[in-house]
């Protein structure tokens, strides 16, 4: 009798708790999701001659994705792809179907009012890895939350793989993260809002929702609504 009982619990248990109700799907894992198939078909349409096609690989990205286990695991499984789609829209707009590694257009980018981060007299910290990470404050506080000396070594992000990802993901977890279920738009004015939002620069705006919509179709999900910033 009390076997059987304990039988009873379990699988009261099991329809209680165990369970996900009809409407909610359980997320499937980044590395599902980011096939090698979906990476391949970013990164074959950069060119030939691409220092970023011997650089980023679909391994790399997902060895950071280890140090950052929330991504790709938000909300339902339709956010979580919607997220992935978002993340790598973006980091295809910023390096040109990973075909950059550090920004085109080098600058210094220190602002001394970071007292916290200050500037090494030596260093540029423009723009390198997934999403090109800019400002000695944010080398200075990716380095601190990583586990790297991002003042006095920011040309370590343009050096190693798995690390130019876990930069583009603090990023993204640290500063986009909080607004992406405002939309697609949120992002943008999050990642580059003072240079190309409130109509300063619509096409390269259009250029990162139509890789977001794209990959959204790809991943078998609806983009959702405000696309635009």
């Amino acid at each position: 009798m009390a076997i059987h009982r304990l039988l009873s619990l379990i699988a009261l248990l099991f329809v209680a708790g165990g369970a996900l109700p009809r409407n909610v799907r359980a997320q499937a894992p980044v590395a599902d999701v980011v096939t090698q198939a979906f990476f391949d078909g970013i990164i074959n349409q950069a060119a030939a001659d691409c220092a970023g096609k011997n650089f980023y690989t679909r391994q790399a990205f997902l060895d950071a994705v280890s140090s950052y286990s929330d991504f790709g695991q938000f909300g339902t499984a339709d956010d979580s792809k919607r997220e992935i789609a978002a993340f790598f829209a973006h980091v295809t707009h910023e390096t040109g179907h990973f075909c950059y590694i550090e920004e085109i257009n080098k600058a210094t980018y220190c602002d001394p009012s970071y007292t916290n981060y200050p500037c090494n007299p030596n260093k540029q910290y423009y723009g390198r890895g997934p999403l090109q990470l800019t400002y000695n404050y944010n080398y200075g506080a990716a380095g601190n939350s990583i586990g790297f000396d991002g003042l006095n070594s920011p040309e370590s992000v343009a050096s190693d793989p798995v690390l130019a990802f876990k930069t583009a993901l603090w990023f993204w977890i640290t500063n986009v993260r909080p607004v992406i279920s405002q939309g697609f738009g949120a992002t943008i004015r999050a990642i580059n809002g003072a240079v190309e939002c409130d109509g300063k620069q619509p096409a390269l705006v259009q250029a990162r929702i139509n890789y977001y919509t794209d990959y959204c179709t790809q991943l078998g999900v609806d983009p959702g609504t405000n696309l635009s910033c």
